[in-house]
């Protein structure tokens, strides 16, 4: 069996938590990320050179680093723009199936699983199913929940079912009537057969098909943007749901998170430092000590450049402040205050109207491109590991506690040649200080 994980994401649902360049996915929870726990899902039924992901361009560095730090060699395609599920998963398993045809299963990225043997035993029944069904898998529902979409299984066939119907979010009254007549939430997981898969998409999404017709670009162009729910499974007659009992959780909301989280004796899940008086049944996220008085049923969520304050029981809005954000063209909604890079990631420290102070991480073995700035000036000092620095028509090393001076105008690089992190303190000075002031030497 073959594994396409899905690892696309808007970043909106966990703000400020999570951006449109760091969605949930990427998130370390307890030391790991989602991402990471999908491909150690993934790796129960497929080798690593049958496990393949697909990002978009933005993702792609952060997909590879997450992958080698648990030393997974997974194949990474990436998607020039970002159309809905039904586009990547095609485009996918059009790649996949260039080997032959194949059985691949289908798994997001952003959901927390209990794997036991009932996920076990739901993937090999699906996976007898799949050469003559397009299959899906339903959790069974261990109470009402209004953020799911449902199942309506109706005959029988195999260990799984024809699906007799999707549904949307229900309000609550209408959850506990599907859970009474046994209808199974939508994990958004598939197990399917290429080649049959390929075939209804030729008649249930021709658009689709055709528009892969044409090199990855131009098909993302014109490819309309459509789920793969929409798209195939509420269409076709061949759509089959396998029962899954086990937990599950989308994580599609802070409460959703609160929910996973340990609790201390008055029912807070607190990450960071926390100083409560009164205060109960709070889910508490900083970097900061974080004090509460009185507090009770709320959310608050503090990083390095905005604070959330909420009820649990509002959670679901947090996409309306990032809608908000975003008719003020906020950058924030796209960036934390930490930007991962091809080369590392860099964090910013500080900045006034004439300086910014940036921390600059380089991987090892990793380097920034040649470049240069009309608009600034450069300080960089060392504080963990060496550098090699190319300025002008100068190339030395520094180690930590040394530093240099780039002066506006001047070509210049940083490499790190060593075998663990590098970290250096960046100084920007001048008028300007926008990152589209750099201008890049091909190499």
């Amino acid at each position: 069996m073959k594994t396409l994980i899905l690892a696309g994401g808007s970043g909106t649902r966990l703000f400020p938590l999570s951006r449109e360049q760091f969605p949930k996915q990427f998130i370390k929870f307890n030391g790991e990320s989602l991402f990471q726990k999908a491909v150690k899902r993934a790796m129960l039924f497929s080798k690593h050179g049958d496990i393949y992901v697909i990002t978009n361009e933005k993702h792609k560095f952060m997909v590879m680093d997450q992958l080698s730090e648990i030393g997974v060699n997974a194949e990474v395609i990436t998607e020039p723009a970002v159309k809905n599920t039904l586009p990547a998963i095609y485009y996918g398993i059009k790649k996949i199936s260039e080997s032959g045809r194949a059985k691949v299963a289908v798994l997001p990225s952003d959901h927390l699983i209990e794997v036991n043997e009932n996920y076990i035993k739901a993937f090999k029944s699906a996976e007898k199913l799949a050469d003559e069904y397009l299959v899906t898998f339903g959790i069974k529902p261990k109470k009402p929940h209004t953020g799911y979409g449902y199942i309506k299984p109706g005959e029988r066939v195999g260990e799984g079912y024809i699906i007799e119907k999707f549904v949307e979010k229900p309000d609550f009254e209408t959850a506990k009537r599907y859970i009474e007549e046994g209808y199974l939430w939508n994990s958004g997981m598939f197990l399917f057969d290429s080649e049959l898969f390929i075939e209804e998409c030729k008649r249930f999404a021709p658009e689709v098909v055709e528009a892969f017709e044409n090199d990855v670009n131009t098909a993302y162009s014109i490819v309309p943007e459509v789920s793969v729910d929409k798209g195939i499974m509420e269409k076709t007659d061949k759509a089959a749901v396998v029962p899954l009992d086990t937990y599950w959780n989308d994580l599609g909301s802070f409460d959703s998170l609160y929910e996973i989280m340990e609790k201390d004796s008055n029912g807070n899940a607190v990450k960071g430092e926390f100083v409560g008086i009164d205060s109960k049944n709070n889910l508490i996220i900083g970097e900061r000590l974080i004090a509460t008085i009185g507090l009770k049923d709320s959310i608050v969520v503090e990083t390095r450049d905005a604070i959330l304050i909420a009820l649990r029981s509002e959670a679901q809005k947090v996409k309306e402040i990032v809608n908000k954000l975003k008719e003020k063209r906020d950058k924030r909604v796209e960036f934390h205050t930490t930007v991962f890079k091809p080369w590392g990631f860099h964090t910013e420290l500080e900045e006034g109207k004439f300086y910014k102070i940036r921390k600059l991480t380089v991987l090892p073995k990793r380097r920034l491109n040649t470049e240069m700035h009309y608009h600034r000036s450069e300080h960089w000092i060392v504080v963990k590991g060496t550098a090699k620095v190319t300025v002008g028509e100068k190339e030395f090393l520094l180690k930590n506690g040394e530093s240099t001076f780039v002066p506006a105008g001047v070509k210049h690089k940083l490499e790190n040649p060593g075998l663990l992190p590098l970290e250096v303190i960046e100084v920007q000075i001048g008028e300007y200080l926008g990152d589209d002031d750099i201008v890049e030497f091909e190499e």
